[in-house]
């Protein structure tokens, strides 16, 4: 099911289904390939093993645990180097570029 849109809610429900459905969500486009995704998991996964690798018994326990990890790793200024050179970058998209120049 393509979440990018509501279209997709009409090709498997009735008008009136998929028109009620898309109206429940907000529709926000966000770039599947972009810096800020990969930070953002990167820093999920650093939270699920730093903080989240064990059993959290109630709701208010998790968001004060949260809350701390969060805290912390701002007060260390915790930063990502990204490694995703130019030169890598002219590799992988090569074949983009060649579609570029011959158009």
């Amino acid at each position: 099911l393509n979440t990018h849109h509501g279209g997709s809610f009409y090709k498997f429900n009735k008008p009136e289904e998929a028109h009620r459905l898309v109206g429940r969500f907000e529709w926000i486009f966000t770039p599947k390939h972009a810096f800020w995704l990969n930070m953002a998991e990167l820093d999920f996964s650093a939270l699920s093993r730093q903080c989240l690798d064990r059993r959290i018994p109630t709701i208010n326990t998790l968001r004060s645990e949260v809350e701390i990890w969060v805290d912390e790793r701002q007060h260390q200024r915790v930063q990502l180097e990204w490694q995703f050179s130019i030169k890598t970058a002219r590799t992988k998209f090569k074949r983009h570029y060649d579609k570029i120049r011959i158009n």
